[in-house]
């Protein structure tokens, strides 16, 4: 049943999804600084690309220049990309098949929030 919905997903939403990810984390590679931005901007491309079956967890051991990121990550990219998830759930929404994966939609916007700390994992 995952790989249906993943691919489903793919066809829908993953593939415009992980393009606005990458497009943010190739952005954040042009400059030194942003590379750690824009990794984590990679891994949540790879996760929008393929979400059912893998969860997000909290590093609890991230650290304050985590949480000084995820702050200007949030002003910079992330509301971008959250204001994205909920554009793209919308017409999800509409149909009963895009239920879950609307779902699914609503369920990345913490981590489009707040990428750095969190670790993708399979369930």
């Amino acid at each position: 049943m995952r790989t249906i919905l993943n691919v489903i997903w793919l066809v829908l939403a993953g593939i415009w999804l992980a393009i606005g990810y990458v497009i943010a984390g190739i952005i954040c590679c042009v400059l030194i600084v942003t590379i750690p931005f824009g990794i984590a901007s990679f891994r949540i491309a790879a996760y929008a690309l393929w979400p059912f079956g893998r969860t997000v967890v909290r590093d609890s051991d991230a650290g304050a220049m985590s949480t000084i990121g995820n702050v200007v990550w949030l002003v910079f990219a992330g509301w971008w990309l959250a204001l994205g998830h909920v554009i793209t759930a919308i017409p999800l929404f509409v149909s009963i098949i895009g239920i879950p994966l609307g779902v699914a939609n609503i369920k990345m916007i913490p981590v489009s929030l707040l990428p750095l700390g969190a670790r993708i994992v399979e369930t």
